[in-house]
C-alpha cells in the first residue's frame, strides 16, 4: 500500500512521467511482458486553485475502456508458460524525493519483442498512453 499511497502523492504533483509494470519468468529470470503507461501531466491543472471540467463518470468510462482492452489482450499475447513476478517501474522527474527503501532499475526491456499501443485517455490532467511489449516467439 506505501506503493500506491507515494505514487498517488507523484501523480497528484505531476512527478511520475512513466509507470512500467514488467512480468518476468521466475525460473528463466527472462522479461516476458513491459506493459508501459506513458504519462503527460498537464501542469497548469495542479495548481492550487484549478478545476477540470471532466466528470467522474466519463473517466471511470475510458478507464474501463483501457482495462477492456487490457483484458483482451490475451487473444494476441502469446501464453505465459511458466510462473511470473512482476515489478513495478516508477519514471519521476529527476528531483523528485524516493523513498530510501526503494531501489533504482535498469529499464528491463525485451531484446527480441514486439509492441502494441492500446487507446490512450485523459483525465483532464493526466493523459496516459498505455502499450505492452511482450517477447516475440518468432524472432530470433
Amino acid at each position: 500500500m506505501q506503493v500506491l499511497r507515494q505514487l498517488a502523492e507523484w501523480l497528484a504533483k505531476g512527478e511520475v512521467q512513466k509507470l512500467v509494470v514488467v512480468i518476468t519468468g521466475v525460473e528463466s529470470k527472462e522479461v516476458l511482458e513491459r506493459w508501459v503507461f506513458n504519462i503527460d501531466t498537464d501542469k497548469a491543472a495542479i495548481l492550487p486553485g484549478q478545476v477540470r471540467n471532466k466528470s467522474h463518470k466519463e473517466i471511470q468510462g475510458e478507464i474501463s475502456a483501457i482495462v477492456r482492452q487490457i483484458t483482451a489482450s490475451v487473444t494476441f499475447l502469446p501464453l505465459l508458460e511458466e510462473p511470473c513476478t512482476f515489478d513495478l517501474l516508477v519514471y519521476t522527474n529527476a528531483d523528485c524525493g524516493v523513498p530510501v527503501s526503494w531501489e533504482e532499475s535498469d529499464p528491463r526491456f525485451i531484446a527480441t519483442s514486439s509492441e502494441v499501443r492500446l487507446r490512450s485517455f485523459t483525465t483532464s490532467i493526466h493523459k496516459i498512453a498505455p502499450s505492452v511489449s511482450y517477447k516475440d516467439p518468432g524472432a530470433k
